[in-house]
């Protein structure tokens, strides 16, 4: 099963770390920058401007991961590159089968 969450809290993604069996966590890494050019609905622009409170990474923190089992760099690799990745990652720990 693969999740995604917003999760920018490192005890929260701690807590659900030591509550899960087979856990990976994967931190999909942009600079704040490029994910701002990315943002095709506007949500950062009005978050800058005060229009949207609490938004992570501008008025609310987001704590990176410090040790993440994935880690792949957006602005680095293509999405297919980075998706390879991942999938290799999972192949070389035995969690699907090899393709």
């Amino acid at each position: 099963v693969v999740c995604s969450f917003i999760s920018p809290y490192q005890a929260v993604r701690d807590q659900v770390r030591a509550q899960t069996t087979n856990f990976l966590e994967v931190f999909v890494d942009a600079p704040l920058e490029v994910v701002i050019d990315r943002d095709v609905k506007g949500l950062y622009k009005k978050a800058i401007a005060g229009e949207i409170p609490n938004f992570t990474g501008i008025s609310d923190p987001f704590e990176a991961p410090a040790q993440p089992d994935i880690h792949v760099r957006t602005d680095q690799q293509t999405p297919e590159e980075s998706a390879q990745y991942i999938i290799s990652q999972l192949e070389t720990r035995s969690l699907i089968p090899m393709s």
